[in-house]
């Protein structure tokens, strides 16, 4: 893939453009990118060779950031349309488009609660599902509280030709009801006329780079031609597969980060891994609007 001005020196050695150095962070995937102020608008080149980046490595780690809410909004726009959040979800204060994802209760304190723990990727239950995801950490925990990535494409072809033959040409509904079911979570009519059952392919075809990759998650509720039952067994083993430690990258924030991920190829989970009734997580999310699957 050509990386639109961003020299790769070496398999795990540092990348360097003209504006920003891209240093890879594991052996399969994400990079950091130091030298880059995501609070001013990006020009053109760098902004290509941003999103060059972005689609060679999948996860990209912006370092020393601050940004306010708006200027989160403005630098996820450069890369596409915001999407909104679920009901539950949307953001308050004058930015409905920035979800805070935190465990501190109404009262600002901890609740030992860390919400979106198991696999899943952003948006999957819409139409168009979401196409990034980024994430800005505002207020990190002294150790833990690690978000973890899941490559799905490495997991596909790692499967046996009869096996990625099979699942080609089946479909998978991504549920929002199914999903608030399994945790525990209740739910009005008004957030399920909001977010319907939605039918995608299981194996889905990237629209930017071609690569085919498993479309999971804790969303998935069914495959078209099982019963739940057989269709939740065969989601499970899909997942266990795609979601061992050699496809996993896992990110240990440091404070200013800010994560940008493709939810087109990825699942992705936070790790409770800290003590969440002592300390404070904060993040805000942007999310951008995807494509239709293929």
């Amino acid at each position: 893939m050509n990386d639109a001005g961003v020299k790769q020196e070496s398999k795990g050695a540092a990348a360097v453009s003209a504006r920003f150095d891209v240093r890879p962070l594991s052996e399969t995937m994400a990079a950091e990118i130091v030298g880059v102020d995501l609070s001013q608008p990006l020009d053109g080149q760098t902004r290509d060779a941003v999103l060059a980046a972005f689609l060679r490595y999948k996860v990209l780690a912006f370092r020393n950031q601050k940004l306010s809410k708006s200027e989160q909004i403005a630098f996820s726009e450069q890369f596409g349309t915001l999407e909104r959040h679920a009901k539950g979800n949307i953001g308050n204060d004058d930015y409905p488009l920035v979800h805070t994802v935190t465990n501190l209760g109404a009262d600002g304190q901890p609740t030992g609660v860390v919400k979106s723990t198991r696999w899943h990727s952003d948006k999957s239950f819409r139409p168009e599902p979401s196409m990034a995801t980024i994430l800005h950490a505002v207020t990190l925990p002294p150790d833990g509280g690690d978000t973890c990535f899941a490559d799905m494409q490495s997991g596909f072809e790692a499967l046996p030709e009869s096996e990625k033959t099979n699942l080609s040409g089946m479909k998978v509904i991504h549920s929002w009801q199914h999903s608030r079911e399994n945790v525990g979570k209740s739910f009005t009519q008004e957030e399920l006329d909001d977010a319907p059952d939605m039918t995608h392919p299981l194996v889905r075809v990237h629209p930017e780079t071609g690569e085919r990759a498993l479309f999971l998650g804790m969303h998935a509720a069914f495959l078209d031609d099982r019963s739940k039952e057989d269709s939740q067994a065969k989601i499970e083993e899909l997942e266990d597969h795609c979601t061992q430690e050699h496809f996993v990258y896992r990110h240990h924030w440091q404070e200013g980060d800010v994560l940008m991920w493709d939810n087109r190829c990825l699942l992705h989970r936070a790790d409770p891994n800290f003590d969440a009734a002592k300390f404070p997580r904060v993040m805000h999310r942007t999310c951008l609007r995807g494509t239709p699957t293929s």
